[in-house]
């Protein structure tokens, strides 16, 4: 069982940091013309919908979501199951659209790797952005989020958990020390 280190974030923070995260996605993207959030299954896709909520909010337009799975393009698929848990992928056009991918927690970098190949695989987006809550750091590959809700320098002997009403019933961002 693993023990609660901290709480990083409440669930006003996280609330807090992905109200800035959309009004940084409308600033860079000058508007949310032909802008399309995809989220990476599983806490993804409930911030995918939140941003979508709130660019709507604040530009009048509510850019279209997309729900991305990730599992079949996973480098480390032998690894974690015998029978893999595929989920649907939702996702309409990509073609010319600026595509923000959005995630809970960026640490080693693969599951955006993964998600950047799927991606491709749909077709050819303008450009492709990601869009975190949490940037724990120890990169394994050259990925670097464009939006980050809150950068946690961690050990490899933590895990960050995200929690989000929508899957967990509640809020919150928890600091666990691997036991």
């Amino acid at each position: 069982m693993n023990t609660v280190k901290a709480t990083l974030m409440s669930g006003m923070e996280v609330a807090r940091a992905l109200t800035r995260i959309a009004h940084e996605i409308i600033e860079r993207n000058k508007g949310a013309d032909k802008l399309v959030l995809i989220g990476i299954h599983t806490r993804g896709v409930p911030i995918a919908e939140r941003l979508a909520g709130l660019i709507g909010e604040f530009e009048g337009v509510r850019p279209p979501l997309g729900k991305l799975d990730i599992t079949l393009y996973r480098d480390d698929l032998s690894e974690i199951a015998l029978q893999p848990v595929v989920k649907k992928t939702e996702v309409a056009q990509v073609h010319g659209m600026r595509i923000v991918l959005c995630d809970d927690v960026l640490y080693t970098g693969r599951t955006a790797r993964a998600a950047l190949d799927a991606l491709i695989d749909l077709g050819r987006p303008a450009v492709i952005q990601l869009a975190v809550l949490i940037d724990r750091g120890h990169r394994e590959l050259p990925i670097r989020a464009d939006y980050v809700g809150k950068n946690v320098p961690t050990s490899r002997q933590e895990i960050v958990k995200v929690k989000l009403a929508e899957v967990d019933g509640a809020d919150g961002v928890d600091l666990l020390e691997l036991t």
